[in-house]
């Protein structure tokens, strides 16, 4: 291939064998004034299987097409549920057409979902919820949903995306593994509950111990024996969340296509 070009969100083109040959979506064919009425019943057909399909042009030809299939995985609709369970509105923003992300949308339990969209749209649509009022998570592993990681209050990222979906992300949950993402909601609400009782701990401790001392009923080795308490308090409730396990057990090595 000669002249290699990608274009983000659209397609790949180049000379092949002296020939100009164009991969991409309907978008790209019409930019590059491409004609593909022939082959759009048959387009329509594997986009209603939940298949993206990419128009193949030759010298400014419709020449054919790939239809490409990305299997939802198994634990995806555990994933949506538990995130309504906890109260959390989720929505998918996809680079596929209507048919593909409607038909993916509906098996994952999702609602809410806006599909075809570029990379730059998605991270408007982040943009839009936050200007909203939201708290924004994104998830995501791809090239593609780099903006939309950093335009979001929280990036999530799986470890088997992108590297600059890892980059941009703020967390990265180390198994590609969907129901990770409500799980790394508890842990961090845990984790501020913890920090909240620590505080508490620590001030308590305080608000007791100095006007005792500055009335002369605590001696100092009886104050410093308070402090270590106040010490010892703290570090035992925090060690307390390495026993704390997400509601499943997440099968290690399985499934681990991006």
């Amino acid at each position: 291939v000669e002249g290699f070009r990608s274009t983000t969100g659209a397609g790949v083109e180049g000379v092949v064998d002296g020939k100009a040959v164009v991969v991409g979506n309907a978008a790209l064919m019409a930019a590059k004034g491409v004609d593909v009425a022939a082959l759009a019943e048959a387009a329509a057909g594997l986009e209603a299987e939940a298949k993206t399909v990419a128009t193949v042009a030759v010298d400014g030809r419709a020449a054919g097409l790939v239809a490409l299939a990305d299997p939802l995985r198994q634990t995806s609709r555990a994933a949506v549920a538990a995130l309504g369970a906890r109260g959390v509105e989720t929505g998918m923003l996809t680079g596929d057409a209507a048919k593909v992300a409607a038909a993916i949308a509906a098996e994952a339990g999702l609602r809410h979902w806006r599909g075809p969209v570029r990379p730059e749209e998605k991270s408007r649509a982040v943009e839009e919820f936050r200007a909203g009022g939201k708290v924004v998570v994104m998830v995501g592993d791809g090239v593609n949903d780099a903006p939309a990681l950093a335009a979001a209050d929280v990036g999530i990222a799986m470890a088997s995306g992108s590297d600059v979906a890892l980059e941009t992300a703020a967390i990265t949950l180390m198994r590609p593994d969907p129901r990770l993402v409500p799980a790394a909601l508890d842990a961090s609400r845990r984790t501020r509950t913890k920090i909240r009782q620590n505080l508490f701990w620590a001030f308590i401790y305080n608000i007791v111990g100095i006007p005792l001392a500055a009335l002369g009923f605590l001696s100092p080795a009886i104050a410093g024996a308070a402090m270590a308490m106040s010490s010892v308090s703290v570090v035992s409730n925090a060690a307390l969340l390495r026993g704390w396990k997400p509601d499943f057990e997440p099968a290690r090595g399985a499934d681990t296509r991006p």
